[in-house]
């Protein structure tokens, strides 16, 4: 009797596996992904292969898109490990999470990473950051920082101080029209303003390799100054005092083309490992030579200054007629 009764009993057991239905596609168990288990405090996140550890409570604190994922609305999957897969860049995501916790962060200065990180504050909805970057976004359009800043100095310790602090070859132009004791000639003030435009114009365009100092208190009329790794290389001074009628005149000349020699010289001095030995003799400078020909002689070339002066004195009475004799000094 009994085991006539177990017989249809196991018979009529129902089978333990779920057909599938055919024609759908597999579910995310034949990839080693499994839902996110609701009860779970601790949430580990693989956004875009950064990984990031964080609560329940932080991502759902905010009413955002990640509110949405984790509170139970939104199917989350996660791996084998159980990391929960974000498919999304993770640059950001760690300010993301921190503006969750905190209610605000510090903003990137970069113009271009403020507008990455509110398309990600945008993608997961998180209204606070968005109001945020835009708001920092539009102050920066409004603000205009300029690209090229030139130090004008003010004292020879403010000007050493400078020299000391960066790492970029420097060009300084002293330029102060009062300096001047004799009247100037009639090119004079032409030619000053002519080294001046040059001096902005060289600025403009070299900016980001080089240095640029402007120095207005100086004891020279127009003098350019040229420095690698902290110390003087040449000097180009651009000032004549010159005889007129049996009188001394001050005349202020425009070498332009020795300036833009001496600027692209300087440029060889960019790289702290120092400059270029070739490079340094095809441009007229002192070769570092090596071996033998090192020691005292190196040690004077170190400190040697390149100078280009301008100035001549001219005297009226020795001058032939037609033609003036030059006084070097």
């Amino acid at each position: 009797m009994s085991a006539e009764a177990s017989g249809p009993a196991s018979a009529a057991a129902p089978s333990l596996e779920t057909p599938k239905p055919s024609g759908l596609e597999p579910g995310p168990a034949a990839y080693g992904l499994k839902p996110l288990t609701p009860n779970s405090k601790y949430v580990k996140l693989n956004v875009g292969g950064s990984l990031h550890y964080t609560t329940l409570r932080t991502l759902t604190g905010q009413d955002t898109m990640l509110k949405a994922m984790f509170s139970g609305r939104v199917e989350v999957l996660t791996d084998a490990g159980g990391w929960v897969l974000i498919d999304r860049s993770g640059r950001h995501f760690g300010t993301i999470l921190n503006y969750l916790r905190d209610g605000s962060v510090p903003l990137p200065e970069s113009t271009r990473e403020l507008g990455e990180l509110l398309g990600e504050a945008r993608y997961y909805l998180v209204q606070g950051l968005i109001d945020d970057c835009q708001l920092a976004l539009q102050q920066k359009r409004e603000t205009l920082s300029p690209l090229c800043l030139i130090p004008t100095v003010t004292s020879p310790r403010e000007e050493q101080q400078l020299l000391a602090s960066t790492s970029k070859p420097v060009v300084k132009l002293l330029h102060n029209r009062s300096n001047n004791k004799y009247s100037y000639t009639s090119t004079s003030d032409d030619n000053l303003l002519k080294n001046i435009e040059l001096f902005d114009k060289l600025a403009l365009r070299f900016h980001g390799r080089l240095l640029f100092l402007k120095d207005v208190l100086g004891d020279e009329i127009c003098c350019w100054s040229f420095y690698g790794q902290g110390r003087k290389i040449a000097e180009v001074c651009c000032t004549s005092i010159v005889y007129a009628t049996e009188k001394k005149q001050t005349k202020v000349e425009f070498p332009e083309a020795r300036i833009f020699e001496e600027t692209l010289n300087i440029l060889i001095y960019e790289t702290p490992r120092g400059p270029d030995p070739a490079l340094l003799e095809a441009t007229g400078g002192a070769a570092g030579a090596g071996g033998a020909g090192r020691g005292e002689d190196e040690e004077n070339r170190e400190h040697r200054v390149r100078r280009i002066h301008v100035r001549r004195h001219i005297t009226h009475d020795e001058r032939p007629h037609g033609q003036q004799i030059v006084f070097k000094d």
